[in-house]
């Protein structure tokens, strides 16, 4: 949390309107200038000349009382926006590994590599290209990751393969998909059997021209192959 509260001191230090700035954070955390005052202990209406520019630009002590005013004044109320920082502050690799390959290679070639079995769409093999992967574990994916990461998962290209883990039905990463302004390339659903994987997985993949791979070859087999690429 301390990085993040640099960040923002950092913001306000360097920002040519450091008023505007520091309104735009406390906006952010919801306080207003009567509780912010109150907890300072000063007027409402100092706290309305710095963000006025009333006032000359505020140095290193008070900005390091305005960030931290901020924190525990949202800690007091709940540490709503705090755990939104939290959140975001995780490193990626929690939720999903992006690979980029050096090397285009076709989807078909792709599917062998990993002993894959096309249930949708196969006829799209030989033209798609795949420039990557991304191993996402789908049940953190899902309910744990914030929404702000989602981009993430596509590294610097589109073109390539979504390989999930953990999943029962392949349900929840399609739909996910279907809704996401981006698309892979393919999906692969680890260790999941044919009659197992859901209709309306099946009927995203076909709307969506993507097509869907099942294997049951072991992650870190996986990922010794396809590194090497």
């Amino acid at each position: 949390m301390e990085k993040i509260k640099m960040e923002i001191a950092g913001e306000i230090a360097l920002s040519d309107d450091p008023g505007a700035t520091m309104k735009k954070w406390r906006d952010i955390f919801a306080i207003s200038q009567v509780e912010l005052a109150k907890f300072l202990g000063i007027t409402v209406s100092t706290i309305s000349d710095y963000e006025g520019d009333r006032r000359k630009s505020p140095g290193s002590g008070v900005i390091k009382r305005f960030v931290n005013s901020l924190f525990e004044i949202d800690k007091l109320k709940g540490g709503k926006i705090t755990s939104k920082f939290t959140e975001k502050s995780k490193p990626v690799s929690d939720y999903f590994e992006v690979h980029e390959f050096a090397r285009s290679i076709t989807l078909k070639d792709f599917a062998q590599l990993i002993n894959g079995k096309a249930i949708s769409n196969e006829d799209l093999f030989e033209s798609k290209r795949i420039y990557g992967y991304t191993l996402i574990d789908s049940l953190k994916v899902i309910l744990e990751m914030p929404f702000s990461y989602f981009q993430n998962l596509y590294g610097n290209v589109d073109e390539r393969v979504f390989i999930f883990t953990g999943v029962s039905t392949g349900r929840s990463p399609m739909v996910v998909i279907r809704v996401g302004a981006s698309k892979p390339s393919a999906v692969v659903l680890h260790n999941l059997e044919k009659a197992k994987v859901d209709k309306l997985a099946l009927k995203i993949s076909e709307k969506e021209r993507i097509p869907i791979i099942l294997t049951k070859m072991a992650v870190d087999e996986m990922k010794e192959v396809l590194n090497r690429i």
